[in-house]
């Protein structure tokens, strides 16, 4: 990904759309406590095996909390991914978010609930429910890349390379990805994938 960041810079926020900052207190066994948080959307994530490229598909995208953090990191590697912010089902949110990064059209019914998990649980304790789905060619619409102003990229990870870039530090990965990964792996007879 070519990535050419300038003039990066924070400033505190007042109003917001997606993040709410708390300050929260609370008595925690006869101790008083502090914490500090924020409230945001849960989401849907999705991993998506596509079957005559026998890969996943995952999509790439720059982060700039990741950035604040190391800026050396100039993308993410996720699973196709967004967040609950409208009165539809979940899995009606996983297609369209597969649809909208990644041009694949999914019909509703392959769309399979793995689990949900807890992100960011020191930060914000949002809850990511998680897919699976297998995409091929002929679910293929559009080159992907997001809506508005999203810039993200796909990227095809063969099967035979997972341990490789689970262990590949110079990538910045979410957890969710990874477990992902190890989910496919123990089911994948199950899944009828070779």
């Amino acid at each position: 990904m070519n990535n050419i960041i300038k003039n990066f810079r924070t400033s505190n926020l007042k109003n917001t759309n997606f993040v709410h900052p708390l300050k929260l207190t609370y008595n925690q066994n006869g101790k008083d406590k502090v914490w500090e948080a924020v409230k945001s959307h849960d989401s849907v994530a999705v991993l998506l095996y596509h079957e005559e490229k026998n890969a996943f598909l995952i999509v790439k995208q720059f982060r700039p909390p990741v950035y604040l953090n190391d800026n050396s990191k100039l993308c993410t590697y996720e699973l196709c991914a967004g967040i609950i912010d409208k009165q539809k089902s979940l899995k009606e949110i996983v297609k369209e978010e597969i649809d909208e990064e990644c041009g694949y059209n999914v019909d509703i019914k392959n769309i399979q609930k793995i689990t949900s998990f807890y992100t960011n649980v020191g930060v914000s304790g949002s809850k990511q429910h998680l897919y699976f789905s297998k995409i091929n060619n002929s679910m293929f619409m559009h080159k992907g890349g997001g809506i508005n102003d999203e810039q993200i990229e796909l990227m095809y990870l063969s099967l035979d390379k997972i341990d490789e870039f689970i262990f590949d530090e110079t990538k910045a990965k979410t957890p969710g990805l990874m477990f992902s990964f190890y989910w496919f792996i123990k089911n994948k007879n199950i899944l009828g994938v070779k």
